[in-house]
């Protein structure tokens, strides 16, 4: 069995050949349950949540993710995410790899916003507004800037301590102008792209802030309660989510603009199995406002073990069976 820890699964996961083995894993398809999903008391702190993630192609691999989201961890310098991913071969349930869920979490997260923006965003974006500075922050600029010619690169939180640091490490990892942002308006008013991974309560961005032909990425808000947007930004913009089920359950900017009537739901035009397969028309004109919202799905997990499975094992001269199925 391969054991893929945080730098070997970093290290097999690099951003265009993981946008890409998610884009062939939405198009292709997989047998993906809705995901379990249970919160747990933390006595003097915020609960937490426990996520079950299964997924397998029939007759390849199987996987299961063991993930918690503790948002209290940020006090204690402790990623807020943490799991574990399994990965099986489908066809005789044995065990061919353990891989570091929090990493494989991180990158398949904002590996499957830049490919939502590989299809939404402006192909000349160049300013990228990330809004926090978790662990998420840094790939979400990594993987943006692999599909769209970044120039620029702001950053903004509750602690401008926490901004400048995660500006100066965005700027020496893509060696970009990277810079913190002071005033979240200005900076999302200014934007061609804003990528949003934060756990609020309450709106963020402001819908009156978004300019022509911006495009809103919304990773955090996991929950109902949640939410990143106001509803005059799921009104102002045209609406595309990772999954359907998923996102009108439990992506809280969805969910609250559904039951505020700021959005219906037929007024989400597209998912990522809709945008990777084509089966809609949904040509950008230059003005339009697009809105992405993700929470996750096992798919996209799924997808990532297996590349970070094979992609390793090539490197150590093993062999892998069965393959996955190959990159477009």
């Amino acid at each position: 069995m391969l054991q893929l820890d945080q730098d070997a699964t970093r290290d097999a996961l690099e951003w265009r050949p993981l946008i890409e083995a998610l884009r062939t894993m939405f198009r292709e398809g997989c047998e993906s349950p809705v995901r379990h999903h249970h919160e747990f008391r933390i006595p003097g702190e915020a609960d937490g949540t426990l996520l079950l993630m299964p997924a397998w192609v029939p007759g390849r691999y199987l996987g299961t993710k063991l993930a918690t989201v503790v948002p209290g961890n940020g006090t204690r310098g402790l990623p807020a995410v943490m799991a574990s991913y399994l990965l099986n071969d489908a066809r005789t349930g044995e065990m061919v790899a353990m891989i570091d869920g929090g990493e494989l979490t991180a990158r398949r997260t904002a590996a499957a916003s830049a490919l939502a923006a590989d299809y939404l965003a402006r192909q000349d974006a160049r300013h990228l507004v990330v809004v926090g500075t978790g662990r998420l922050s840094r790939n979400l600029a990594a993987a943006h800037a692999s599909v769209r010619p970044l120039s620029r690169v702001s950053v903004w939180g509750r602690d401008a301590e926490k901004a400048q640091a995660v500006a100066e490490e965005i700027g020496e990892e893509l060696e970009i102008l990277a810079q913190p942002a002071d005033d979240l308006e200005a900076a999302v008013r200014d934007a061609d792209i804003v990528s949003c991974a934060t756990l609020s309560e309450a709106p963020l961005v402001q819908g009156a802030w978004l300019q022509p032909g911006c495009h809103l990425d919304l990773v955090g808000a996991f929950k109902p309660t949640m939410r990143e947007s106001d509803d005059e930004a799921v009104s102002r913009a045209r609406v595309f989510v990772d999954t359907r089920d998923g996102a009108m359950k439990e992506g809280g900017d969805i969910v609250q603009a559904l039951a505020s009537g700021a959005l219906e739901p037929d007024g989400i035009e597209a998912d990522l199995f809709d945008l990777a397969r084509r089966t809609l028309p949904f040509p950008r004109e230059a003005e339009d406002i697009t809105l992405f919202k993700s929470v996750g799905a096992a798919l996209e997990d799924l997808a990532g073990a297996i590349l970070a499975f094979e992609t390793a094992s090539a490197r150590t001269g093993q062999s892998t069976s069965p393959r996955i199925l190959p990159v477009m």
